[in-house]
Parts: C-alpha cells; structure tokens; sequence
C-alpha cells in the first residue's frame, strides 16, 4: 500500500469509529469472490470501531453466516426481516453487546422503506447498497458524490443510467440516512474503496456537506502548504511560508471533502481589482472541475467585496483561464503595486482579467 493510501485510510479511522453502517446485499446474485472481499472489508470495519448492520437480501443466510464465522467477525442473527415486530430491537440487542447485526431480508429491494425505517430508526450515518451491476453511471462513469435535491432530479429526469437505484438511494436520505451509497457489489474491495477515499468509486447520495468551498482555517495550512508545495518547486506558484499565509489568511479559500482539503484560491484585493491567486488542485482531484469552482468563488468574494474585475497572472494555464472569460492583457494594466511585485520577480508571466 503506498504511502498516500495509508494517510487515506488513516484520515478516515477516527471520523468512523462508533458510527452505525447498514450494508445490503444479495449474496446470492453476487460472485463468491467479491462476497468473500466483501465479509473480509466488514470485518475491517469492525476492527477500527465501526457498528455494522449486515442486511442479506437473498441467498443462504446460514452459509453466509458461517463464512463469516470463518473471517472472525463478531456476529448474532436477526431472525426478524425488517417490518417484523422486534426486528430493530433485536439489531439494538446485538450492537450493544459489539457484536454486528446480521438481518435476513429475504424479499426485500435494497432500498425497501421497512428496511430504510429500521436504518433510520437505528441512527445510521450510512446505507450501503451492493448490486449485482454498475450501479449509478452519469455520462459512463459513476455519479459520485450528489446531494440529495439533485439525485432526485436527475432520477426523475432519466439522465442517469441506474435511475431506479438513484431514485431509491435519494428516497433513502431523504428519509433521514445522511449518506446513502450505491455500489458495483461484483468488484472485489469496493466497499472500503469507496469508503476510505475522499471520491470513492461508486455513488453517494448526502444531505451533510459533502464538498464544501469554506474559509482557510488555521489548522488547514499545513495540509495548505504541503499540497502546493510541489508547484512552488517547479516555479508555478509563488513560494509562501506559515507566517505569509497565515497574514494573509482572510484572502484563501479551499475546496474540501468529507473536511480534506483537496483545493485552494486566494483573491488578493487592490483597488478596484482582485488578483486570483494560489491557485491549486490536487493531483488526484484533477480532471474534476474543482479548479473552475475555486476561481469561481474568487470572483464571487470580489464581487461581494466591490471590485469591478479580476486578474491572473500565469506562465502556464492561459488556456483554463481563456475558457473562463479571461483576455490577455498588458502589464500595464495591472495595478501599480503588483505591476512593481511583478517587475522585481524577473517572472516572465502573462496577465489575463475579466470583469466581475
């Protein structure tokens, strides 16, 4: 495992421990292989504190249970299918003593409002759906992360593939799961792929703050300065410090995940313009559209602040910032104090504004 995937996982242990997950799946419709990757990740869970309730829509139960034996995970059975008087009781029973919850939904659809009300009623953070398929596609790939107003509709508007599953994820948090995933249950060690990674690898439906641009905190800066380091190395950001970043704090805002910083965009103010600066996205969250939203928000916080344009100075993105409405000017036209700055710099930049 590389080391970017041990702090991944590392990140993740605390956020999870003591929390409830009710993870459903067809044994029976699943391969053997990943049904035994999937019992291996449950028990992993386990290991770091997760309370887990396991929901088995189909298939033996009792072989189920005895693989699980096998694996060492600590279980009970529930006799009771959800909508069965003494069901959430029992799964309550169970929980208390450490143990995981092991339910025969035979039956059952992985988003069944019975086995949703038991969830909710058991203060789930998560509902996890492994289906035999690819689960929910957008344009061929699957959709993320998507709050719970736009799941419902795109599933209504037919644009997904999988919009059935979408539709009953989005039905399932609007009920109260704060996030509700869909995933491909035939791939091998989907479960802590997804659960484990700030993007995941299947679809996630939330109604909490999922992705977020917010304010530089202070205890955001080193992770600040670490992720842009590598720019500042090979000379495309200009090199900051704690203490710079820290006088100019109120400028940055960062993009974050699940609470990670994986972007930031500062706009420093002069008069009557703002520089779009700082620019940054995570080599594993390009691609992504993040960058636009930042310089987004940039020119939201100029236009909140008064100024009437904003500028960028770049040696190598003229072609992002074309695409978001910025022209190539002058040097001239900066602002005297940052047209100095520049000048000192010996950096051979191109300057690109737009108004705001």
């Amino acid at each position: 495992m590389a080391v970017g995937d041990v702090k991944a996982v590392l990140q993740y242990v605390p956020l999870f421990r003591g929390r409830l997950f009710v993870v459903v799946f067809d044994e029976d419709l699943l391969p053997e292989p990943a049904v035994a990757e999937t019992l291996l990740d449950l028990y992993a869970l386990q290991q770091i504190g997760v309370r887990l309730v396991i929901c088995v829509l189909g298939g033996d139960v009792a072989d189920l249970a005895d693989w699980a034996t096998e694996m060492e995970l600590k279980f009970d059975r529930v006799v009771m299918g959800p909508g069965e008087e003494g069901c959430a009781e029992r799964c309550r029973e169970i929980l208390g003593r450490g143990q995981a919850a092991l339910v025969d939904c035979a039956g059952k659809k992985s988003f069944d409002p019975e086995l949703v009300a038991v969830a909710r009623g058991l203060g789930a953070t998560k509902l996890i759906s492994l289906v035999n398929g690819p689960g929910v596609l957008h344009e061929e790939r699957p959709l993320h992360a998507v709050a719970v107003r736009e799941a419902q509709r795109m599933a209504e508007s037919g644009s997904v593939v999988g919009a059935k599953l979408l539709a009953g994820a989005a039905a399932a948090c609007a009920a109260g799961i704060p996030r509700v995933h869909v995933l491909d249950g035939r791939e091998q060690g989907v479960l802590t792929d997804e659960l484990f990674s700030n993007e995941g690898v299947g679809t996630m439906v939330h109604t909490d703050a999922y992705k977020e641009i917010r304010k530089l905190r202070e205890d955001d800066i080193p992770e600040l300065l670490a992720m842009v380091g590598r720019s500042v190395r090979a000379a495309h950001l200009v090199p900051r410090d704690y203490v710079s970043v820290v006088e100019k704090a109120e400028d940055f805002l960062v993009l974050s995940l699940d609470d990670n910083v994986v972007g930031c965009v500062a706009l420093h103010r002069y008069e009557g313009a703002g520089e779009v600066a700082c620019l940054y996205v995570k080599q594993s969250h390009e691609g992504l559209g993040y960058g636009r939203e930042l310089v987004k928000a940039a020119e939201q916080k100029a236009r909140d602040a008064g100024l009437g344009k904003v500028f960028a100075l770049t040696n190598r993105a003229s072609q992002f910032f074309d695409k978001l409405g910025y022209r190539e000017v002058g040097v001239a036209c900066l602002p005297e104090v940052r047209r100095e700055r520049l000048e000192a710099s010996g950096r051979q930049s191109v300057v690109l504004e737009r108004g705001v």
